[in-house]
């Protein structure tokens, strides 16, 4: 009589078999931030902040994103 040797896999086994999960989108926007700076959607947020500072009058958007955008990369909020 033949034997089947053939391995059967539990699906805990299987799914501990995989490679490891991609990072979460937290970790990965820390680790970017870390590498590339602040990211657009961050600038934008401290530009807008800033335009409510000013008390919502008008001035230059261009500057308040580049200040932004300083603010973040130093760190300063």
């Amino acid at each position: 009589m033949a034997r089947n040797n053939a391995k059967t896999t539990t699906p805990a086994e299987t799914e501990t078999a995989k490679a490891p999960s991609a990072p979460t989108q937290n970790q990965a926007q820390s680790q970017n931030t870390a590498r590339t700076g602040p990211t657009h959607e961050q600038i934008a947020r401290r530009a807008y902040e800033i335009f409510l500072a000013r008390g919502g009058q008008p001035g230059n958007p261009e500057q308040d994103w580049h200040q932004a955008e300083r603010e973040l990369r130093l760190g300063r909020q």
